[in-house]
């Protein structure tokens, strides 16, 4: 599959006004792109999204974006817009299409085609969902690098399309962590579970609230120790891995929604990680003169 891991983060020096060239991102990834000497009031937008300009988490005096680019988005050149005080400036971007892999998977005929008690429930759940994920916390829980849910073998990465039973076409909104039933799994950073709740598709189902619009989700799980409203820290055990809801065998579904946007989560975490980096600067991709 083609990856952002060259990509680290890209640095907009908009003090000295300056941009960057076209650069590639992934289709269902995430860009980060951080900023130097750019006043506060500036704002960020891409096609006609307000993308939230953040406090870098080791630097005051910088900031940065979190850009995710929807696994369904077109491939071609895309414009990320910086306006501030004296006037504005472009970012030129090139989404690529991943080269994603594909399976078959056999489930219980009623997950793909519920019956009409079931779709109203499903219809219900995901409404509710939505309406977290476009709910942005002002706030920031975390203040240090995102470690993973469990450690274990990745059995199905982000991005797979899937066709169930032959009919129903989908593509992995998540990455799968091999885990027996039973087995450990935590939160991967300082936050607050705003769901914790059995649902038709995902089973046993917590989200964790981390702030600025980014959330963490846990599915199929057997037990959920924790409940909606409790606060977490990095490595809290949230409950134990399970077979709940629509799957083939036992594991851990970890998934990240970004402004409402399902991302990479693996991806998206080594990105916001990078900002930890002292080195991620010498990575920086090339810049070149306005035009």
């Amino acid at each position: 599959m083609k990856s952002l891991s060259t990509l680290r983060i890209l640095f907009l020096f908009v003090g000295s006004l300056q941009t960057l060239a076209a650069q590639s991102v992934i289709n269902g990834q995430t860009a980060v792109i951080a900023f130097s000497a750019i006043p506060k009031e500036s704002k960020v937008t891409y096609g006609k999204k307000n993308i939230p300009l953040l406090q870098h988490p080791t630097n005051k005096d910088k900031r940065f974006i979190l850009l995710p680019i929807a696994y369904r988005s077109t491939s071609g050149e895309k414009k990320l817009l910086v306006t501030y005080p004296d006037g504005e400036k472009r970012l030129d971007l090139h989404v690529e299409k991943g080269d994603y892999r594909s399976e078959t998977i056999s489930v219980t005929p009623s997950k793909v085609k519920p019956n009409k008690k079931q779709s109203k429930r499903t219809s219900a759940e995901y409404k509710e969902a939505m309406k977290i994920y476009h709910t942005l916390t002002p706030k920031r829980y975390w203040d240090k690098p995102f470690i993973h849910p469990m450690s274990s073998q990745i059995t199905s990465p982000f991005g797979t399309a899937r066709v169930y039973n032959g009919s129903l076409k989908s593509f992995h909104s998540g990455t799968d962590f091999r885990a027996a039933i039973g087995t450990a799994v935590h939160a991967v950073n300082d936050g607050k579970v705003v769901l914790a709740k059995d649902r038709y598709y995902a089973g046993n189902s917590i989200v964790i609230d981390h702030g600025e619009g980014l959330y963490t989700c846990y599915y199929h799980l057997s037990e959920m120790s924790v409940k909606k409203g409790d606060k977490v820290s990095q490595n809290d055990k949230l409950g134990l891995s399970g077979s709940t809801g629509r799957v083939t065998g036992p594991h851990l579904h970890f998934a990240i929604m970004l402004y409402g946007v399902q991302v990479d989560p693996l991806q998206l975490l080594s990105q916001i990680n990078s900002l930890f980096d002292d080195t991620s600067s010498k990575n920086a991709l090339p810049i070149t003169d306005l035009k």
